[in-house]
């Protein structure tokens, strides 16, 4: 449960090219720059943004003014995940046990970043997104293809098995791939999460693979906000 008054706590993830900043207790808000000062500066411009996506959780977020009202807890190497552009380090507070009254409190969270990419992917239907200077960017029906994929693999990272994605309709999919991601997290709140997978590889704890999901969703859903043409 986050603190009801002083900084609030973030950790820092910097690697050679590029910095991941991120709330400690907020999943989602989390936001990159080409080192970690950038990052933090990036991440408090955003605060306000993050503040309407769950503008009805209870304690509510604090928007921090300036980087002065955010105190750095954790400082992670990041790796070629990090240099690509997605945070891929863990910090040390998400090994922490998560318990029910949390959860719920995190998957409210999650549910407020889900409702924000339905927006953002509802407001743009019918409409051709902005391409960047190069002329770069996936267009709409990518990028939802995209996230509902990615949200599929996390899940199998708490060693469950997600539905088959429609790959002729992926927006077909993100109810049951969320459905899914929620039943995973009670199982592993109440089973644990191997270290390892069946197939080998690491498995996530519940708080990262809540972080990450938010993170995902929401930066797409703001990709989306931000390349689609005003009315």
């Amino acid at each position: 449960m986050p603190a009801t008054h002083g900084p609030i706590e973030v950790y820092l993830e910097v690697a050679e090219k590029r910095a991941f900043a991120g709330g400690i207790e907020w999943p989602g808000w989390c936001r990159s720059g080409r080192d970690g000062p950038a990052a933090l500066e990036t991440l408090v411009v955003s605060a306000p943004r993050y503040a309407r996506v769950v503008s009805r959780l209870r304690p509510a977020f604090r928007a921090p003014a300036t980087a002065d009202d955010v105190r750095v807890r954790e400082r992670l190497a990041g790796d070629a995940t990090t240099n690509f552009g997605a945070p891929g380090i863990a910090p040390e507070a998400d090994r922490r046990r998560l318990d029910a009254a949390e959860l719920r409190r995190q998957m409210r969270i999650l549910r407020a970043c889900w409702a924000a990419f339905d927006r953002a992917v509802d407001r743009a239907e019918g409409s051709e997104l902005t391409k960047g200077p190069r002329g770069g960017g996936r267009s709409l029906g990518a990028i939802v293809e995209h996230v509902v994929g990615a949200e599929a693999g996390y899940v199998r990272l708490l060693a469950w098995k997600p539905p088959r994605v429609d790959e002729a309709e992926p927006a077909a999919s993100l109810e049951p791939v969320r459905d899914a991601a929620a039943t995973a997290l009670d199982h592993a709140l109440r089973e644990g999460v191997p270290a390892v997978g069946p197939r080998g590889g690491k498995m996530w704890s519940p708080r990262y693979f809540l972080r990450r999901d938010a993170w995902h969703v929401l930066d797409h859903a703001w990709e989306i906000e931000d390349r689609t043409p005003a009315a």
